[in-house]
């Protein structure tokens, strides 16, 4: 696709910054760049639907072709999950829904979700059917730039869509962190 046909968001710069916490970190999405897996290395099991996506990944976390939507996982393995910059992939909200409740489903009782994403309240004016952001990450002392886009979802996504559903699944918010056009957010589970 030619760079014409997406309509940009201004970039972010981000420094991604270790989280507390013990044990293995589910990482949605975890393929492509795999920054989860470049901060916390063999604790993440990196999951995402696409081989090609995971074999682009840096080494050191486990990567393991599946579906956020039907985790093959037991209840409460994980004692955080994350998703960066992956849940704009999810095309109808029902699917994100399911991711949100499989999450839950997997992490120990106070386990962690962070989710990094595009924070989309309206949609601009423009004739172009993809969105896009370019990210430049600091992770553990080193530079990363990545371009991260979809097709426009059915509805604009922002924090609070996410929140909602996030909510709906089991989570508790407990914070957010907006980086210009972008957010981070954090949710406990119960």
């Amino acid at each position: 696709m030619n760079e014409n046909e997406i309509y940009f968001f201004n970039p972010v710069e981000l420094e991604i910054r270790s989280f507390p916490g013990g044990g293995d970190v589910l990482d949605i999405g975890g393929g492509g760049e795999g920054i989860i897996g470049k901060l916390k290395g063999p604790r993440v099991v990196a999951i995402d639907r696409s081989k090609d996506e995971l074999a682009e990944a840096p080494e050191g976390p486990l990567k393991i072709v599946m579906d956020a939507r039907e985790l093959q996982f037991l209840d409460g393995v994980f004692s955080a999950a994350t998703a960066f910059f992956s849940l704009m992939y999810f095309r109808d909200q029902s699917d994100l829904q399911s991711a949100f409740t499989e999450a839950c489903r997997v992490l120990k009782p106070g386990g962690r979700l962070r989710i990094w994403d595009v924070d989309m309240a309206a949609f601009p004016e423009t004739d172009k059917s993809v969105f896009a952001v370019r990210v430049r990450c600091v992770v553990n002392g080193e530079v990363c730039e990545a371009v991260y886009g979809a097709p426009w979802p059915s509805q604009p996504r922002d924090r609070n869509y996410y929140r909602t559903l996030a909510e709906a699944a089991g989570f508790v918010h407990v914070n957010t962190v907006i980086s210009n056009c972008t957010f981070e957010s954090t949710f406990r589970k119960c």
